[in-house]
């Protein structure tokens, strides 16, 4: 097994604004970080509705995944941060469209707003 890290980016998206990569893998492993709903050229929009949001971080994560090999599919756990629990259905909403049959471990952590003042962060840990 090759023992190093690999760091990985998605040209869809701006490269992270901090001292991270969007995603490392190891083997077969994928970590994806924090995705909040930044857009492809890298402005924010922190005012836009929660859905839109939540299909854009998650958008943004499958992304990532696709840059690391990997699909919904291979998703073995998703950690979504959400600001106030009473977007949870919301947000199972959207997961669920983008997600489709897959349905990987999942926790929602309700949390107050994060950075930029976004409603929505997700992360994950997959396999490619």
């Amino acid at each position: 097994m090759d023992d190093r890290i690999e760091l990985i980016q998605s040209p869809e998206m701006p490269p992270p604004g901090g001292h991270y990569s969007a995603a490392t893998a190891f083997g077969d492993l994928v970590f994806v970080s924090g995705q909040l709903p930044v857009l492809a050229d890298g402005t924010h929009d922190p005012t836009a509705p929660f859905d839109d949001q939540a299909r854009r971080a998650v958008g943004n994560l499958l992304a990532v995944l696709r840059a690391a090999g990997s699909s919904p599919e291979r998703v073995l756990k998703v950690t979504a941060y959400v600001a106030g629990i009473d977007h949870w259905p919301a947000f199972n909403r959207v997961f669920a469209e983008l997600f489709g049959d897959a349905r990987p471990a999942r926790a929602i952590v309700p949390v107050p707003p994060l950075h930029h003042g976004y409603l929505v962060e997700v992360e994950a840990i997959a396999t490619r």
